[in-house]
């Protein structure tokens, strides 16, 4: 009896401390997260149509010739079989054939640089519908996220409307990082100097967790934000109570929230500096200093002035 119930327990072990792992990765809310976990069940089925029954024949031909079945039959000469030949090399052929497809059309429909198509797999982007515009930026160990168009930021919040398109434009501020919000989205690098775009869409309303999955120094684990998805009438009261106690995020406060810290409370931005996410993708917050982008403008011209001249 005791064996038996041992043996039970071995089995269910597994189960019982799977239920407790979040799936949201295979369970998302966003559109572009379930194209990618729908991506991952069908690639996973394809490699098992040969890792199964690979580990199948593997058992069956251990049990088959046991040293102490005299049955099986002994074949010592034997070493070919076209037909054989044929299962062992066209099978993972085709199959590799069938996720090169799928990985080629799936990588150019889920291209972050992409705008989206559709709200979901039975709606499209309606038409004039425009997208929300979010700056994110990577700090030392928090985020910043900055709405452009609605003069607003925040810190370890972000908030967006229901079944609206939202165009995320991304940097660091020092070191490179990852901005994960797998409910919504695979993850995509910041990069100080560089903006790296991110197009998704947020499917159903609810708390859904963001936080850094590239480590990036001491804080990095602590690195982690809410984000919010809300109706369209409750973004907009999100918008209009951040706008009244927020406060102001120029460049000298900016100078301030980039410093190191750690497990930094939310905080909100009534007003922004318009060229504040300009200024931090081209490394000169501090007037004093110049833009990458002019530095380069200078030199393509100079370049451009200086190159020889040809004469008929």
């Amino acid at each position: 009896m005791v064996p038996h119930i041992a043996r039970r327990t071995l089995f269910a072990a597994p189960a019982i401390l799977l239920a407790g792992c979040n799936t949201v990765v295979m369970n998302p809310s966003g559109d572009i997260a379930a194209q990618q976990g729908h991506l991952i069940v069908v690639s996973t089925l394809l490699m098992l149509l040969i890792i199964v029954p690979v580990i199948a024949l593997t058992i069956l031909f251990a049990w088959r010739y046991r040293k102490n079945n005299k049955t099986a039959k002994y074949e010592p000469d034997w070493d070919h079989s076209t037909q054989l030949e044929l299962v062992i090399w066209g099978a993972p052929l085709l199959i590799i054939i069938a996720l090169g497809l799928l990985t080629w059309i799936s990588t150019h429909t889920l291209d972050p640089y992409r705008p989206l198509s559709r709200l979901d797999a039975a709606r499209p982007i309606p038409a004039g519908a425009k997208p929300l515009v979010v700056e994110v930026v990577a700090l030392d160990w928090k985020w910043l996220f900055i709405y452009p168009e609605l003069g607003i930021a925040t810190v370890n919040e972000l908030a967006a409307p229901v079944d609206v398109p939202i165009r995320f434009k991304i940097t660091a501020s020092t070191v490179m990082n990852s901005f994960f919000i797998p409910a919504l989205a695979g993850q995509i690098y910041a990069m100080p100097g560089m903006e790296t775009p991110l197009n998704a869409v947020i499917n159903r309303p609810g708390e859904f967790e963001g936080f850094s999955a590239n480590y990036s120094g001491a804080g990095f684990s602590d690195m982690r934000f809410k984000f919010h998805g809300m109706s369209a009438e409750n973004f907009e009261r999100w918008v209009q109570a951040t706008k009244a106690g927020g406060g102001t995020l120029a460049r000298s406060d900016y100078v301030q929230l980039e410093k190191p810290s750690v497990r930094e409370a939310v905080r909100r931005f009534g007003t922004v500096d318009a060229d504040l996410y300009h200024a931090i993708v081209n490394r000169c917050v501090d007037p004093k200093q110049a833009c990458m982008d002019k530095i380069m403008m200078t030199d393509t011209n100079v370049k451009a002035g200086s190159a020889p001249q040809h004469h008929e």
